[in-house]
């Protein structure tokens, strides 16, 4: 990464313990530590809830949007704290006044702009905005927190 704000899909990998078909963020630009970030998912066909999602008409779930914004914030999060998936991993805590406003479908680019509006020692509180074509898609307040993993639970 270098420092044009822009977060290549190889540093995402780097920062988020996220994978197929969960990963929902390809890369980021717009990077401002402790400030904003813009993360950027592309919408294929190949994604695995369109086929019951709907067979004839193709929505991407709701759910699946606010989480990439969440995963934004987590990315946000990740380099300002200078923090990868060894060891710490951050956890999605609450969402508040999500409104959805345009549909996602497959062809769409997902542009999730997000803003910390307070940072508590390792809670962060945002703000997001999605947008599709230049229209505001979904928005939504959430928090996230960062927690150290004890990988002797995981053996």
């Amino acid at each position: 990464m270098s420092d044009d704000g822009k977060i290549d899909y190889a540093e995402v990998m780097r920062r988020l313990p996220h994978r197929y078909p969960f990963l929902l963020v390809d890369k980021a630009e717009d990077f401002v530590p402790n400030t904003s970030i813009t993360g950027i998912k592309n919408v294929t066909h190949n994604e695995p809830y369109f086929p019951g999602h709907f067979p004839i008409d193709p929505v991407m779930p709701g759910v699946m949007i606010i989480e990439a914004m969440a995963q934004t914030g987590a990315l946000l999060m990740s380099k300002s704290m200078d923090v990868t998936v060894e060891g710490k991993i951050i956890m999605f805590m609450s969402i508040d006044g999500v409104r959805f406003r345009k549909p996602a479908r497959p062809g769409d680019q997902l542009r999730m702009q997000v803003s910390v509006t307070k940072i508590r020692g390792d809670i962060f509180k945002f703000r997001g905005e999605t947008f599709i074509d230049g229209k505001l898609a979904s928005e939504a307040d959430f928090a996230a927190m960062m927690v150290t993993v004890d990988k002797s639970a995981a053996s």
